[in-house]
C-alpha cells in the first residue's frame, strides 16, 4: 500500500491507496473557512494550519484504511506546483515517516495528481486520452499518452478558471470560495439575459481575464437592480466559462486525434461543464478538488527515491 500526502494548497489531506488502484482511505481537511473572511487563501495562514493538521489527518487516513505503518511499502507526496510553505509541511512530513520506517519517497507532481484521480478503481481510464485540467490555480489541455506523465498542449494566460469562478462568485456577492455557490445560483437564471465575450487566443490557450472585466462592468451599470438580475448574470457568465473550456477542450482533441476527453480538477465538478460535454470521462466528484488519493494513485507510477536519497529533496511553487 501507498500512503498519499498532499498540502500543496488549503486542504490537509492523507490516503492510502493499492498498488493496483484501490482507495482503502481517502481523508480531506479543508481551510475554506478558515480564509473565507480574506477573500482568498492566505499562505502563512494555510502553511500554520498546516502543521497543526496533518498528523491527525495521516492517523486518521490509517485509521479508516485499517492499517498501520507497517503496512505502507512507499510514500508519495505533492512536490509541487503549489504554495511552497504549504508544500514544505507535507513534503517534511513525508520524509521524516519514510525516514523513519527505512520506506521509499515518491516525489508526485500535483497536476499529475488530478490526472491519476483517473487511474483509480473501481472504473479506472486508459490512456491514451484529451485531459481538460480545470482547477483554482490551473487551467491546461494535456495530451496523456501513458500513465507516468502528460504534454502540455495548451493553459491560460492569465486567470484559471477555478479563478475565474471565484473572482466572480465574489462580484455577485456570493463569497469565497464561490465556484459551487456561482453554479447554484445559475440554475436559477437565464443563461441568453447577458452577452459575455469568449476568448479566442492564439493555439490552444484560454484568457478568462476579459470575461471577468465584462462582468464587472455589467454589476455597475446595474446598480440598485443588481439584486434582481443576480442568477442571470451568474447563468450567463458561468456559460461564458464553459463555453471556452468546451471549445477549447474539443479543438484539442481533434487536433491530437484523441477520441476520449477526460476532464479533471475542481471545475471538473461544475453542473454545466458537466452536461455540456455528455461524453467525456470526468474524475468522481469527490476526487475533483484537492485530494491525497490521486496523489497516491500518481505515486503508483511515478520514480521511487530510495531512503535516504529523498532527504534533500525540496517543494517547488511552478512547472517553469
Amino acid at each position: 500500500m501507498i500512503l498519499g500526502i498532499e498540502t500543496s494548497c488549503d486542504e490537509t489531506a492523507a490516503a492510502v491507496v493499492t498498488a493496483d488502484g484501490e482507495i482503502r482511505s481517502n481523508v480531506v481537511s479543508s481551510q475554506a473557512e478558515l480564509h473565507a473572511r480574506f477573500g482568498g487563501v492566505v499562505p502563512e495562514v494555510a502553511s500554520r494550519r498546516h502543521l497543526e493538521l496533518v498528523t491527525p489527518v495521516l492517523t486518521q487516513a490509517l485509521s479508516e484504511a485499517g492499517a498501520t505503518l507497517d503496512d505502507i511499502e512507499a510514500v508519495a507526496v505533492t512536490q509541487g506546483p503549489g504554495l511552497v510553505g504549504a508544500l514544505l509541511v507535507g513534503l517534511s512530513a513525508a520524509k521524516a515517516l519514510a525516514w523513519a520506517r527505512r520506506l521509499p519517497l515518491i516525489p508526485v507532481d500535483h497536476l499529475h495528481g488530478h490526472i491519476a484521480s483517473l487511474y483509480l478503481r473501481p472504473d479506472p481510464l486508459e490512456p491514451p486520452f484529451l485531459c481538460l485540467l480545470a482547477s483554482g490555480g490551473h487551467t491546461l489541455l494535456l495530451d496523456v499518452r501513458g500513465r507516468d506523465g502528460y504534454r502540455v498542449l495548451g493553459t491560460s494566460i492569465d486567470d484559471a478558471a477555478g479563478e475565474a469562478f471565484d473572482k466572480g462568485a465574489r462580484l455577485l456577492g456570493l463569497g469565497y470560495p464561490g465556484g459551487a455557490a456561482l453554479d447554484r445560483l445559475a440554475q436559477e437564471g437565464d443563461p441568453q439575459a447577458f452577452s459575455f465575450p469568449v476568448a479566442r487566443v492564439a493555439e490552444l490557450d484560454f484568457s478568462f481575464s476579459g470575461v471577468k472585466t465584462a462582468l464587472l462592468y455589467a454589476t455597475r451599470e446595474l446598480g440598485e437592480d443588481l439584486e434582481n438580475r443576480r442568477a442571470d448574470l451568474a447563468a450567463s457568465y458561468q456559460r461564458a466559462l464553459v463555453r471556452a473550456l468546451v471549445e477549447r477542450a474539443c479543438d484539442a482533441a481533434a487536433l491530437s486525434r484523441h477520441e476520449t476527453i477526460a476532464v479533471v480538477g475542481g471545475v471538473a465538478a461544475n453542473s454545466e461543464l458537466r452536461a455540456a460535454l455528455p461524453q467525456a470521462r470526468f474524475a468522481p466528484l469527490a476526487l475533483c478538488t484537492d485530494n491525497a488519493a490521486m496523489i497516491a494513485s500518481a505515486g503508483r507510477f511515478g520514480r521511487r527515491l530510495p531512503y535516504p536519497r529523498y532527504l534533500d529533496l525540496d517543494a517547488y511553487a511552478s512547472r517553469s
